[in-house]
């Protein structure tokens, strides 16, 4: 069996996914699930402070991207000592995860026998499983892939149907950063779609692109999101409130009615692999909550729960409806 290396967190749920997990021998600093993976060597190391505001973490990143400085480091040694016969990377995005370049540096350095370089680059829903066929083929287990996607397929189908019947779609603004404002692109939207929204910024299948507050509130959604790339709950809820503070916040609709919600875009939301399901099941219910009871609500932030915020109060509290499906 190969020995495996996988350096974005989505390739190593697809690799866990298809049964895979026991040739896994490294992985990278942000691989996190399933929990067992964390026991693994880790290959790679952001090159920057990832704590502090969004604010300075942006600017963090941007001045490395203006020194043409790449934003990962892979550890040529560790891969040396790990010698696979598989690395899977991707190329969609040098800022969110460790990308093919920063690979094909380390392995400049490090191994004399090349290993298979399997990099990944999805934009949308149908790409996603294109990349789950893409490393089943590369593992031959093509068959196990076939058999995950259309398990996937058929969730997703049944959640879009459901939707369908619903009496109202609201409109719904995903955040993906919180200071500069960036809306969701890429598989976001088509998520929101298939849940029973009616997405208002960013676009299937385009990168994020970056917005103001000004056209938040000019366009003024019945739902807001935020699911910032790489937090979770909790850093996304102290995020959040500061925005608030510094923003006309109340004046927006989705405020006034308690329909803003905070959800783990660093474990879902952000990540192409097999959970982007559980993320339709997570809008579902907030879209839909009289439609759909996958028990997120109630298993909380253990499963990446989306919040609803209420600045009157200050404090997130539990997610109330103010829909009437």
């Amino acid at each position: 069996m190969p020995r495996i290396v996988t350096m974005i967190a989505s390739a190593t749920e697809i690799v866990c996914a298809l049964g895979c997990e026991v040739d896994l021998v490294g992985r990278s600093h942000e691989c996190d699930y399933p929990p067992s993976v964390k026991a693994l060597p880790v290959c790679t190391a952001p090159r920057f402070e990832i704590h502090g505001t969004s604010r300075e973490i942006d600017e963090r990143v941007k001045a490395l991207l203006g020194e043409a400085q790449p934003i990962y480091h892979v550890d040529p040694v560790m891969l040396e000592a790990l010698r696979p016969d598989v690395i899977i990377t991707q190329s969609h995005c040098e800022v969110c995860a460790v990308s093919d370049k920063d690979v094909d540096r380390a392995l400049a350095q490090a191994l004399p026998r090349a290993p298979t370089v399997v990099s990944l680059a999805p934009n949308n829903l149908a790409e996603v499983w294109t990349s789950i066929r893409i490393v089943a083929d590369a593992l031959k287990v093509s068959s196990r892939g076939e058999e995950l996607i259309r398990s996937l397929q058929q969730r997703v189908e049944h959640i879009a149907q459901q939707a369908a019947t619903a009496a109202r779609q609201p409109t719904v603004a995903c955040l993906e950063w919180l200071d500069p404002f960036m809306a969701a692109g890429n598989w976001v939207p088509e998520l929101v779609t298939l849940a029973g929204g009616r997405n208002l910024f960013g676009e299937a299948g385009k990168h994020s692109p970056w917005m103001t507050f000004e056209a938040l509130l000019e366009r003024d959604p019945d739902v807001i999101i935020a699911m910032p790339c790489g937090f979770d709950l909790k850093k996304t809820q102290i995020e959040l409130a500061d925005t608030a503070q510094r923003n006309a916040w109340e004046a927006l609709r989705a405020v006034q009615s308690g329909q803003v919600y905070i959800v783990d875009g660093n474990q879902y939301f952000n990540r192409p692999g097999p959970r982007l399901v559980e993320s339709l099941e997570i809008l579902a219910e907030i879209f839909h909550p009289r439609l759909f009871a996958f028990g997120h609500r109630e298993r909380g932030a253990a499963c990446g729960l989306a919040l609803a915020w209420r600045l009157a109060s200050a404090k997130p509290q539990a997610a109330k409806s103010q829909h009437s499906q």
